[in-house]
């Protein structure tokens, strides 16, 4: 059965879609069958795949609305072994559309059940907020996988995922777990990416990632191509931190 995997931080900016897209092609390229669901009203992680939101006919919002079944939304093949589920701007009125829908957040939960045991993994590139859409993701997820930024503004981030994580557990789905924390942005000669590394794992006793995502221009230069990093640049640092932190979440399973 796939392992649900939910990629998240309310914060934005923070490097969210670009993990869920590398983490997703890395699974994909190391032979596992991946679906990347884009969850987000921005369709960052359609676009960074190289979907043209005007060619969009069927998206998650018409799942999550009940206009469409799930799997009139899937884009096969998108890559070897990659499917994905696009997003676009009409995902920003669920709020307000679902307001008065009974178990308005297990939605999502229902929808990909038959799709579990078609794939490894289903990562959910969540929204940086907490709405129904990222009550959702969480709902229907095994487990959460949070990135942080390497800067002074981290550790308030993740204190505000880490509640809403708990208020979920409590309210919706109690087996919920943390994946782990990936540092990204990171810049080892910089001295304040050094201090943050040491104040999380100081100050969080949950899963963290030994793979730390560099900043890295190639890294930030393939969305506008439409490319995860394995295509755009295979050999660059980026690619290869993402492949190591794709190890990291085969063996954790294991």
């Amino acid at each position: 059965m796939g392992r649900i995997i939910a990629i998240t931080n309310q914060k934005g900016g923070v490097g969210k879609t670009t993990t869920a897209v590398n983490l997703a092609a890395t699974l994909a390229e190391a032979g596992q069958r991946v679906l990347l669901l884009d969850f987000d009203p921005q369709g960052n992680a359609s676009s960074g795949l190289g979907v043209e939101r005007s060619e969009i006919r069927s998206s998650i919002y018409d799942v999550i609305t009940g206009n469409s079944g799930i799997e009139e939304t899937i884009l096969r093949d998108w890559m070897e072994n990659l499917d994905l589920i696009p997003a676009d701007m009409s995902l920003a009125a669920c709020d307000a559309e679902l307001a008065d829908v009974e178990n308005k957040n297990l939605i999502l939960r229902g929808a990909l059940r038959p799709l579990r045991e078609k794939y490894e993994y289903l990562l959910i590139d969540c929204p940086p907020s907490l709405g129904t859409i990222t009550v959702n993701a969480l709902s229907a997820a095994d487990t959460v996988l949070i990135p942080i930024q390497c800067e002074y503004y981290a550790l308030e981030g993740l204190r505000q995922v880490l509640s809403s994580i708990e208020i979920v557990q409590e309210a919706l789905n109690p087996s919920l777990l943390i994946e782990g924390i990936v540092f990204t942005m990171y810049d080892g000669r910089i001295r304040l990416s050094q201090e943050v590394v040491r104040t999380v794992r100081k100050n969080f006793r949950g899963n963290i990632f030994q793979s730390m995502i560099p900043r890295n221009v190639r890294l930030a230069e393939a969305p506008s191509h439409g490319l995860p990093i394995t295509a755009y640049d295979s050999a660059s640092s980026g690619a290869e931190s993402y492949r190591k932190l794709a190890v990291e979440v085969m063996n954790r399973e294991e």
